[in-house]
């Protein structure tokens, strides 16, 4: 072996040895013993209750443990991973297969450290990397909710991951790696308002599960609180909300970031995709000062600077041809001839940031799967964009985007009939 070989071979070996270090320092952190009072001396009051409901609201519980058409909370569909399938578990007080066996500290254990009442290391699909801010008297109102649901005998689905993300070994590595327990601290140097709406954001709310890319290894970035990424298998964007030419809220008045959180729809935007789940589901039924208190954290998140000028953007005439014409035949009726739209039904694409982000993802679709604002209190029978999935080829719709893209003084990179493609078979 030649020296600079056997030199690699010592540095590979001592990277072993730091993470294996670090492994054991986790492990050793996350095993210490969490004080905790029986159930039976001190029951959950009505006020406590009702306060994990709301607190299960806040953190969208449901979304993932809730399957379709079945009981609350008592197993949800598979969440598809670019490493296998996981299976959201039963949260009803079930003895057998729910939670009925936990005790408080149990359940806090899970939320904050990402283990399990038997120690077993949790996926990080449930998303305790934020869940860990969580307060621990929130925790204990959340776990009274769930133990006063009707218990449901449903076995929890086994995982189906590839080899070695199945390993709890490769979990300890990822934990060693990205993982930091921590309650939420307050900045001093901020309102109480403010910090209100830090801790649901980066807490319950979990918004940089979406709002953030993530590594080759399924860890989210936060060298850029919120800067926007692509949610991984379902392949829409969420964009950055610190960019004012992405979903920034600086610039808008507080009332409208309300509006938006609470019904879906808002004078300078709307929600959909993923996003309107978030608002039918969650942030809808939150209260009032809540909501101006994320609000209020979102305003003043950092703001990025705008990008760079680029070299002119080459476009295809021809394309471009077809897709004003396509866009006369299929939606200008709505939209209007400039792009101007008719309020509130129909959104202006003239100067739509949706319409201008560099990703094309969310414009695409919405063209193949309808474009459907959620169903709220606020606003209970919202405008919607028929599907045309089965009208328009993958180069008509590229056609038609590229149009709307270079129109009315948008200025955006055209889209090709490879990204509808991908896109069209679940890419």
């Amino acid at each position: 072996m030649t020296l600079p070989s056997r030199r690699a071979l010592v540095a590979v070996l001592l990277a072993a040895a730091a993470l294996l270090a670090a492994v054991v320092v986790l492990e050793q952190r996350d095993e210490a013993p969490l004080p905790d009072t029986p159930a039976s001396a001190t029951p959950p009051s009505a006020a406590q209750i009702e306060r994990g409901r709301y607190l299960a609201l806040a953190g969208n519980c449901a979304a993932c443990h809730t399957a379709r058409g079945g009981s609350p909370y008592a197993g949800g569909p598979g969440l598809a991973t670019p490493f296998g399938t996981v299976f959201a578990s039963n949260l009803t007080p079930h003895m057998q297969t729910g939670i009925g066996a936990w005790t408080s500290a149990h359940f806090w254990q899970a939320l904050h450290h990402g283990r399990s009442r038997d120690g077993r290391l949790l996926y990080p699909a449930f998303p305790y990397p934020s869940y860990t801010q969580v307060t621990r008297q929130d925790a204990d109102a959340l776990f009274a909710y769930l133990g006063s649901l009707p218990a449901v005998a449903k076995a929890n689905r086994p995982h189906a991951l590839r080899f070695p993300y199945d390993s709890q070994f490769a979990l300890r590595v990822w934990r060693a790696l990205f993982f930091t327990p921590g309650v939420y601290q307050a900045d001093t140097g901020k309102s109480a308002e403010w910090n209100r709406g830090a801790y649901l954001v980066r807490g319950l709310g979990h918004c940089v599960a979406c709002h953030a890319e993530r590594n080759a290894l399924g860890a989210t970035s936060e060298k850029l609180e919120l800067s926007g990424g692509l949610i991984p298998m379902q392949n829409w964007y969420a964009p950055a909300l610190g960019s004012p030419a992405e979903a920034g809220v600086a610039d808008w008045e507080l009332p409208h970031v309300v509006e938006l959180l609470k019904t879906g729809r808002a004078p300078r935007a709307s929600v959909q995709g993923p996003m309107a789940e978030v608002v039918y589901l969650s942030t809808q039924h939150l209260s009032q000062p809540d909501l101006q208190a994320i609000a209020v954290f979102l305003k003043a998140l950092p703001q990025t600077p705008a990008p760079p000028a680029h070299k002119p953007i080459e476009r295809d005439a021809a394309q471009l041809a077809r897709g004003a014409k396509l866009y006369e035949q299929h939606c200008a009726d709505c939209h209007g001839d400039s792009g101007q739209g008719a309020a509130p039904a129909y959104r202006a694409l003239a100067g739509n940031r949706a319409v201008t982000l560099f990703s094309p993802a969310n414009l695409i679709h919405v063209v193949l799967g309808g474009g459907f604002a959620p169903a709220t209190a606020g606003n209970p029978r919202p405008y919607g964009m028929p599907p045309f999935l089965q009208v328009l080829s993958d180069a008509d719709i590229a056609a038609v985007l590229s149009h709307i893209r270079a129109s009315w003084g948008n200025e955006a990179e055209p889209v090709s009939a490879v990204q509808v493609l991908r896109l069209r078979g679940g890419e």
